[in-house]
């Protein structure tokens, strides 16, 4: 039953691209988004279909290095390195591109994506701060919703934006049930089947088509049709992944933690349970989005105590074992607040995290394999 499940999600996914291609020629604009900061609602209430851009393959890395600095994020290079290439069908597809100015690398980045499509840049603030930030940010949000009915020729009147914030609120249900599924002991779910649900998911056109998936994974789980990676064997160390975004193509970390014998039950950065606050449906619809995405806990805002706070929540629902803090390459605010969730963590819990500092590629793998073994050891 697990393997029928999987083999469908691929399913759906192969027919996705001819969905989106369809769409568009009965005149649907697709819109690209690089960052969770901006909200998708926006462009669901006008028609549109959002789609996720962030690289997370190395293949187009080296082109973009022929432009980009070589000490550059590979997250970033991975991204500008598809639009070079031409080789991602979702930028292929896409009609306008979304950013945002959550770091200085993207900003020069996205600068030069224009000129492969239209790209419209928000200026996102670098704080959380409700007098000064709040008022920024929504003015930046009825800019993106300008940009958005200009693009499609809707009006997006507040019926509509209430409508599509209640269809991605069902949606993050549905995510954080299926992350929600490592809280059980043993997990039901690997990691790296859980980062293969979100990422595929998040790339279909039809929204209702991915909350009635996912929803269908976590029935099939709770009546037992996944077996846990560690089913008759002593139990294994459950690690909780931070930092840095992960998706197909850059699991490395999760797919060594799993051959070493550990489950990562629980992703706290925005490839994970970032992606699973809830919009409030009963205030103005623009406020609402604009108190909600601003209040994402990423390493951009200065202070960003709610990172520390998702982080001590999760450790304890989870019942984790070990943290391990990712950060790519040239990530400088990630690998300048891992100091503080270290001590923060070591000091609630008792136990150190296991800070890494790596890239796309393959070449430092057995560094790293011995890293994690010695700290899986030490847990």
């Amino acid at each position: 039953m697990a393997n029928s499940i999987m083999n469908k999600l691929q399913l759906i996914t192969d027919e996705n691209l001819a969905g989106i291609e369809q769409a568009k020629t009965e005149g649907r604009t697709v819109i690209g988004f690089y960052c969770l900061f901006s909200p998708t609602e926006i462009a669901v209430a006008a028609g549109a279909i959002p789609l996720p851009l962030c690289g997370t393959r190395n293949d187009p890395i080296a082109l973009a290095e022929e432009i980009l600095p070589r000490n550059l994020c590979p997250l970033i290079k991975s991204s500008f390195g598809f639009a070079l290439s031409g080789t991602c069908p979702f930028f292929r597809a896409s009609d306008i591109i979304i950013g945002d100015t959550t770091c200085d690398g993207k900003k020069k980045m996205f600068e030069l994506l224009s000129a492969y499509k239209p790209t419209h840049v928000l200026q996102l603030p670098q704080s959380q701060k409700p007098l000064t930030a709040l008022p920024q940010w929504r003015q930046e949000l009825c800019r993106f919703q300008k940009i958005v009915e200009a693009q499609t020729g809707v009006a997006i009147t507040s019926d509509r934006l209430r409508a599509a914030i209640r269809l991605m609120n069902r949606l993050r249900n549905a995510k954080k049930a299926v992350m929600d599924l490592g809280r059980h002991n043993p997990a039901p779910l690997q990691g790296s089947q859980i980062l293969e649900i979100l990422f595929k998911v998040g790339f279909l056109a039809d929204k209702e088509e991915g909350i009635a998936l996912i929803e269908e994974i976590v029935a099939e789980v709770q009546d037992g049709a996944f077996k846990p990676a560690n089913h008759g064997k002593p139990r294994r160390k459950r690690i909780l992944l931070t930092g840095v975004p992960v998706g197909m193509g850059s699991e490395k970390v999760v797919k060594i933690v799993e051959q070493s014998g550990a489950d990562v039950v629980a992703f706290e950065n925005c490839s994970g349970y970032k992606q699973a606050f809830r919009v409030a449906e009963d205030k103005d619809p623009m406020e609402a989005l604009a108190e909600q995405y601003l209040a994402t806990p990423c390493s951009v805002m200065s202070p960003n105590p709610g990172r520390l706070n998702l982080l001590e929540e999760m450790i304890r629902d989870f019942s984790v074992d070990g943290v391990i803090d990712l950060t790519w390459q040239a990530c400088h605010t990630y690998n300048v607040e891992a100091y503080s969730v270290d001590g923060f963590i070591q000091g609630t819990f008792g136990f150190p995290t296991l800070h890494l500092e790596t890239d796309y590629a393959e070449s430092d793998s057995e560094q790293l394999r011995v890293r994690i073994e010695a700290y899986l050891e030490m847990l």
